[in-house]
């Protein structure tokens, strides 16, 4: 990858819980750290991903721990995932800087995902000061950096740094000083990696889940051209933050169409799971609602969702199951699916999921299924609070119904579910849901 532009490098780390912010167990167990871990990487892969759009820079993701697929999953990124390569963290630091140099990168950023209050508008910052600038620090209030920008590679800031220690930043200028080379530094930040730094976070938390009328609307689409625009209809008129269409390759006009309809739209893999995960990953919401792309929303949607997610004992919620068309059967079908709904606090996908941004980073998203990804979800979702279906409804194709018959569908819906419980291969569901029989 030789094309001569920036490199924006954000280095994490896999939300193992025990393997991950290690100090902050004591105060938040380790769940509490890894879900803590989700949020940091999201929040600044968001603003990496915004920086490298509004500066034309190439975002690459340098992980450890797990595996690409998994991470590409988790984060719906389809640019440069390498894995962190060395012994300690300036060798890796070292040889992602050396990689991307000899790739063709006139300057390059490298990142933590440590910093709440990391902006795009200071990565900018960094990559415009580096064209004059040999190497720029963002300096941590602990003592280290949460970003270091390089416009030539400099191998003495990785090598007898004590990493990890309050001296990082101190032994990084000093190294320079020897070197008779000038730095540049933004403004101090801080960083959430010990006990008392949380008060500082929870501050940034909670004024985001305070402001839950900002709403980005997700919708996974694939040859979705007859649908598209008449859900986005219903969509645009509540006026959301942003609404955000994630195509999984489609080859008929469902994306130009999107594009007219006002939407923003990121491509993906195939599989609805990873490209609701693409979209929420880069969606700067404080709610989150995920609309199949042959869903129709109420009028008056976002006050329903804001109003319903301001209850603190609400994880989730969705909308009364209502489908376009009528058949016979058609009240059997609505029937069963809202009293699952309400009794249960089991909506599916085609009911438009609605949660706090927060809450679905906190829980790793959606799970890397085939099939059933929306029932996987809202059983760990309901883990966490009461899941609510409103009393207005979202409007859904009855294709599948019209297609295969009432009962048919009704049976292989249940046949889905009993197989999930089972532990049958999801992938051998997914081909019989999709009238092909499994194999192997």
């Amino acid at each position: 990858m030789n094309d001569g532009r920036p490199r924006l490098i954000l280095f994490t780390r896999s939300p193992v819980a025990g393997r991950v912010k290690t100090r902050l167990i004591p105060a938040l167990g380790q769940e509490g750290a890894a879900a803590l871990h989700r949020r940091l990487v999201l929040r600044t892969f968001r603003t990496a991903y915004a920086a490298g759009q509004a500066t034309d820079a190439v975002l690459e993701i340098r992980f450890d721990g797990d595996s690409e697929g998994a991470i590409r999953h988790w984060l719906g990124f389809g640019g440069l995932c390498r894995p962190q390569i060395g012994k300690d963290l300036g060798e890796r630091m070292a040889k992602a800087c050396e990689a991307a140099f000899g790739e063709g990168s006139p300057s390059v950023v490298i990142m933590g995902s440590d910093c709440p209050k990391l902006t795009p508008e200071l990565l900018a910052t960094a990559l415009d000061r580096l064209s004059a600038a040999p190497v720029i620090f963002g300096p941590a209030n602990d003592g280290g950096y949460y970003l270091m920008g390089l416009s030539r590679m400099v191998p003495e800031l990785f090598r007898g740094i004590s990493w990890g220690q309050e001296t990082v930043l101190t032994e990084s200028l000093r190294a320079l000083e020897r070197l008779a080379l000038r730095s540049n530094l933004l403004p101090p930040l801080d960083d959430v990696d010990r006990p008392e730094d949380l008060p500082a976070w929870q501050q940034v938390a909670e004024r985001e889940d305070a402001a839950l009328g900002r709403i980005s609307v997700i919708v996974p689409a694939l040859n979705e051209a007859p649908h598209i625009a008449r859900t986005l209809r219903s969509v645009q008129q509540g006026n959301p933050h942003e609404t955000i269409v994630v195509d999984g390759g489609s080859a008929d006009e469902t994306k130009e169409l999107a594009v007219g309809a006002g939407a923003r739209v990121l491509s993906s893999p195939r599989g609805r799971s990873r490209q609701m995960n693409a979209g929420a990953a880069i969606a700067t919401g404080n709610s989150l609602v995920f609309v199949h792309a042959d869903t129709l929303l109420p009028a008056g949607w976002p006050q329903i969702v804001s109003g319903l997610l301001g209850h603190p004992s609400v994880a989730g919620a969705a909308f009364r199951f209502s489908i376009a068309e009528d058949f016979a059967g058609k009240w059997i079908v609505e029937s069963t699916a809202n009293l699952r709904s309400r009794w249960f606090q089991q909506p599916y996908g085609d009911q438009a999921l609605f949660l706090r941004r927060s809450l679905f980073e906190e829980l790793g998203g959606y799970a890397d299924l085939p099939i059933m990804e929306d029932y996987e979800f809202v059983r760990r979702l309901r883990e966490r609070g009461k899941i609510v279906t409103a009393a207005e409804p979202a409007l859904t194709s009855g294709r599948r119904w019209k297609s295969l018959g009432v009962w048919r569908a009704t049976l292989t819906n249940q046949l889905m579910v009993t197989g999930y419980h089972l532990g049958v291969c999801p992938g051998k569901l997914a081909r019989l849901y999709r009238g092909h029989p499994p194999s192997g």
